[in-house]
């Protein structure tokens, strides 16, 4: 089976445009609890994965001592405020690194005030500024452990190999190969149903496990605890984890890629849309999560992204994101 519709955008009594997708929801011991789409449908999680990208930081022992606050940066894509430049470069000094040592590249920040602050101050954005600039912190703390040469992001690297491990191990799935993320690092192919494995070996992890469980309890937690960490105000992985009082972490991913780490019902959501559309990925996972039982259908932060209405720039009403019919069922 093919990618099915989930969300649709409705305009003037007529559908306008339609996103199609895939997704899985997945028991820790149970497997597959439902699907839509293509269970099967290999995908580049994108940045949906940053929490298992950070896992041989914690199961080694490299990371060690991390506060949670640092935890959450290291699975972020935040958005380049204030808060996360200079947590970032806090990071970066207490390792006796700067921001030459990162290999994530520099774009403008998407915090409004950052943006305006360099601006007015006629400065570059630096590559602490990138949304990735925490896991590439994490990167260089691990790779500090391991004496990695400064090219941590080289897939040869013995970094990106144990990453590449770890993620198979954790998906159930041998990668069949990668793509080169946004900010330069390999970033490994699996299916949504192996994404959704992932996420759900996370969920199912007790504190009084072995190193993977705990590291995987400790990102989980410190997610959800720092939801502005993770994201930043106005963002949907930010609003949504603070809408669910620290119960779930959720992650989003480029080209709209959503994850969902559910412990209290030991479950793993993970949905690609097939054209990319960010707010057709978050209007789905809104969805799922309401389905499950752990985010309010009429709390504001969904209401924003399921069934939302549409307005123009005078305020009128112009129509609707809405789910198609029979998603989720």
């Amino acid at each position: 089976m093919g990618a099915v519709p989930m969300v649709e955008l409705w305009r003037g009594g007529r559908m306008e445009s339609r996103h199609l997708g895939h997704a899985v929801v997945w028991h820790a011991e149970g497997g597959p609890v439902e699907s839509w789409g293509d269970a099967g449908a290999m995908i580049f999680p994108r940045s949906s994965c940053k929490m298992i990208q950070a896992l041989p930081l914690l199961e080694s022992g490299a990371g060690a001592g991390l506060r949670p606050e640092q935890l959450a940066l290291a699975c972020a894509s935040h958005q380049g405020a204030a808060l996360h430049v200079g947590a970032v470069q806090r990071w970066l000094a207490d390792m006796g690194m700067s921001e030459a040592d990162l290999r994530c590249g520099a774009h403008e920040p998407s915090d409004r005030a950052e943006r305006d602050r360099l601006i007015c101050a006629h400065e570059a954005p630096c590559q602490c500024h990138n949304n990735c600039s925490g896991k590439h912190t994490g990167f260089l703390m691990m790779n500090r452990h391991l004496k990695g040469d400064a090219e941590y992001v080289d897939v040869a690297h013995p970094l990106q190999q144990a990453i590449r491990q770890t993620f198979d191990e954790v998906t159930g799935e041998t990668s069949p190969g990668y793509g080169i993320d946004g900010c330069s690092a390999p970033n490994f192919a699996t299916s949504v149903t192996g994404l959704a494995r992932a996420m759900a070996a996370f969920a199912g992890a007790g504190a009084r496990g072995d190193a993977r469980d705990r590291a995987m309890v400790a990102l989980r937690d410190a997610m959800a605890a720092h939801p502005e960490y993770v994201a930043g105000e106005g963002r949907a992985c930010t609003e949504l984890m603070r809408a669910m009082g620290g119960r779930v972490a959720i992650k989003t991913g480029a080209e709209a890629v959503f994850v969902a780490i559910v412990p209290e019902k030991r479950l793993g959501i993970a949905l690609k849309i097939a054209d990319g559309g960010t707010r057709a990925a978050e209007a789905a996972i809104c969805a799922l999560l309401v389905r499950h039982g752990v985010l309010d259908k009429d709390h504001p932060a969904t209401a924003k992204r399921l069934n939302a209405v549409q307005t123009n720039w005078r305020g009128f009403e112009t129509g609707a994101v809405q789910l198609a019919p029979g998603f989720p069922g």
